[in-house]
């Protein structure tokens, strides 16, 4: 039994999808009633529901279990805390092996969502458990958020500037990487940066929009106080706008760069390009 945490997320359903696919019995480790319809559909064999600050609730969901694998909420305050019952809760098993779900270069203090989980890949190191972690840089999923308005305006409009470079990644490949590190042996203390591309700018994301699209598409950068502000509007707690604002002035500062060889190593295959993902999304 495989156990997933944060599994109605994006990620936790495509890892489930993921593990569905290789017949593998899941338990996924959700926050209340209303997200178990989700994780069912995908292919949860099992579903605990409850806090990921409750020891007692991480003690039942790591009831026989032979494999965690562990996504911190996103950008969540007490995310270190949770990393510790996790490992806590994987040393009280016998022969538990943990995946975790870190993030593309986490040693970087300027992000405090990074640095949190390099805390807790620490934690791992020294937990004498076995482990796998996963570095994913950003999503291609993410530019899901800017379809509508770059398909009836043509206009990308991110939170940084145009010449801001990142590598993305597809979290279709991420999935079908969790799934054969779950399923398959010769990984343990392995770290493995995701990463599906070498950086390329946002006016080279909007190029590729322009091509499949067959419009014009340019790039039109929102000023953070802006983004704030909708942020605010639509409900978003103030501890994750600043985060989400310090990840977003150090990608124009420094962007996020990542190299595809890990993640085409590990598919056996090329990682999933842009274009392919538009062409997939559109």
């Amino acid at each position: 039994m495989i156990l997933v945490t944060g599994a109605a997320g994006k990620t936790g359903l495509a890892v489930l999808a993921a593990l569905k696919q290789r017949g593998v019995s899941t338990r996924a480790f959700v926050k209340d009633d209303k997200q178990i319809l989700a994780v069912r559909q995908v292919g949860a064999t099992e579903v605990v529901v409850g806090d990921l600050l409750d020891a007692d609730v991480w003690r039942l969901a790591t009831t026989a279990v032979s494999h965690i694998y562990h996504i911190g909420p996103n950008m969540h305050p007490q995310e270190v805390r949770i990393g510790q019952l996790m490992v806590a809760a994987a040393r009280a098993i016998s022969n538990c092996r943990v995946v975790y779900h870190s993030v593309l270069h986490p040693h970087i203090r300027e992000m405090p969502h990074h640095w949190n989980k390099l805390i807790i890949e620490n934690i791992l190191f020294d937990s004498e458990l076995s482990y796998t972690i996963v570095q994913p840089t950003a999503y291609m999923q993410n530019l899901l958020v800017y379809f509508p308005t770059v398909k009836s305006r043509g206009v990308l409009s991110v939170p940084y500037p145009n010449d801001t470079m990142l590598s993305l990644v597809d979290l279709q490949d991420v999935a079908k990487v969790a799934a054969r590190l779950l399923t398959e042996p010769g990984h343990t203390y392995a770290t493995y940066e995701l990463a599906g591309m070498e950086p390329i700018s946002q006016t080279t994301i909007a190029d590729n929009f322009s091509q499949i699209l067959r419009r014009p598409v340019e790039v039109r950068p929102v000023s953070l106080a802006d983004w704030q502000a909708q942020a605010q509007a639509n409900g978003m707690v103030k501890e994750v706008i600043d985060t989400a604002v310090s990840m977003f002035t150090y990608y124009a500062e420094n962007g996020m760069a990542g190299n595809p060889n890990v993640l085409r190593f590990l598919l056996g295959h090329e990682p999933t390009s842009l274009a392919d993902f538009i062409t997939r999304s559109v």
